[in-house]
C-alpha cells in the first residue's frame, strides 16, 4: 500500500481529514508538518516533492503554464475578499485607486502571490485602474522559478521591508500584509469588508485562494483518487462547519473569518466544486492571463482532475 504525503496547514477544515491514515484499501496518507506551508509549496512546484499538496491557486496556474505535472481538485482551503489588502500612504496624495497609475506600489512577496492578483483584479475591474501604468515592487522571489515577470514588475526591492519602503518614500501604496506599518499607511478602499461583500452580491465572485494539487502520475495510476480525495475533504469540511460554535466567545481567528464569510455571502463559506465557484474561477483565469502570469486563459477541464468537474461540495 503506497503512503501518499500530503502537506497542508492545520485548518479546521482539515481537522477530520488529518485523522485519516488511509484513503481506501490501496492508499494510506501522511501529513508532513511545516511551520510555513509555503516552504512545502515551493518544494512541490520546484521539485514535485510531494504526492498531494496545498497550493495557492495562482502559484498552481503559473506552474501549469510551465507544464508542471500536477492537477488540482476543486477544493479551496482558504478564501477571502481582498479589498482590504490595498494600502496607501495618506500623506502621499493618493486618494482614489486611479491615483495609483504612474506610481510604485509594493507587493508583499512575489508578483504572482494570490492576494496580490486578486487585489489587482479589484483595482482593474471595480475601479478602472490601468495595471500596466503601475510599477509593481515585489519584495520576494516567485514560487515558480521559471516565471518571467512582466516589464512593470520590479524585483530590485526583493528582501526589503514593506514598512521601511513606505518610510523611505520608495513606495506610496502596497498590496498584501504590512507588519509594523507606519500610522500614515491606511486601507485605500473604505469599509473594505462590506465592499467585498457588496462586490460578491453584484458579481457572484467569491475569491478562492488555496487549492489542493495531486501529482499527475498518481491520478493516472489510481483513477478514483481525485474523487475519493474530494469526498474525504468535503466530509472534513462538513464536520468542521457542523461543530463550529458561531456564537462562542473563544473563537480562533480562522473561526471568526469563517463566521464572517458565512454571514457575508449568506451561505457556505467554503463551497467546493467547479460549478459552485465557476464565476470566481473564470474571473481568476482571465485575470491571471491579463496580468501576464499565464500564457493563456486555462479552461476548467485543463485545471481540474477528470471526474471532479461535476462534483459539488
Amino acid at each position: 500500500m503506497p503512503s501518499l504525503k500530503m502537506p497542508t496547514r492545520d485548518y479546521g477544515l482539515m481537522r477530520k481529514m488529518k485523522t485519516l491514515t488511509a484513503l481506501n484499501e490501496d492508499i494510506s496518507l501522511e501529513y508532513p508538518a511545516f511551520d510555513n506551508i509555503l516552504v512545502a509549496v515551493r518544494k512541490m512546484v520546484r521539485e514535485t516533492a510531494f504526492d498531494i499538496c496545498e497550493m495557492p491557486i495562482t502559484t498552481y496556474l503559473c506552474a501549469k503554464g510551465f507544464g508542471n505535472p500536477m492537477t488540482a481538485i476543486p477544493v479551496f482551503l482558504t478564501r477571502n475578499f481582498h479589498h482590504g489588502a490595498i494600502f496607501h500612504d495618506t500623506g502621499s496624495g493618493i486618494r482614489d485607486p486611479k491615483d495609483l497609475e504612474g506610481k510604485t506600489v509594493g507587493v508583499n512577496r512575489g508578483y504572482t502571490v494570490t492576494t496580490g492578483v486578486w487585489a489587482r483584479h479589484v483595482l482593474a475591474t471595480e475601479h478602472g485602474v490601468d495595471l500596466e501604468q503601475i510599477r509593481w515592487a515585489a519584495t520576494d522571489d516567485e514560487h515558480v522559478a521559471e516565471f518571467v515577470p512582466p516589464a512593470n514588475a520590479d524585483y530590485d526591492y526583493t528582501g526589503r521591508d514593506m514598512a521601511a519602503l513606505f518610510k523611505s518614500g520608495d513606495i506610496v501604496a502596497a498590496i498584501g500584509a504590512i507588519p509594523s506599518a507606519p500610522t500614515t499607511v491606511q486601507p485605500l478602499i473604505p469599509n473594505a469588508v462590506e465592499a467585498g461583500f457588496a462586490s460578491y452580491r453584484k458579481t457572484g465572485i467569491f475569491p478562492v485562494n488555496h487549492t489542493v494539487v495531486v501529482r499527475d502520475e498518481l491520478l493516472e495510476t489510481y483513477p478514483t483518487l481525485a474523487t475519493e480525495l474530494f469526498a474525504a475533504l468535503k466530509a472534513s469540511k462538513d464536520a468542521y462547519l457542523s461543530t463550529l460554535d458561531r456564537n462562542g466567545g473563544d473563537l480562533s481567528a480562522e473561526d471568526k473569518l469563517t463566521v464572517r464569510l458565512e454571514r457575508g455571502v449568506d451561505g457556505d463559506p467554503f463551497p467546493y466544486g467547479v460549478n459552485s465557484n465557476r464565476k470566481a474561477l473564470e474571473a481568476l483565469t482571465q485575470t491571471a492571463f491579463d496580468q501576464h502570469i499565464t500564457p493563456k486563459r486555462f479552461s476548467m477541464e485543463e485545471l481540474f482532475a477528470q471526474g471532479t468537474l461535476d462534483l459539488d461540495g
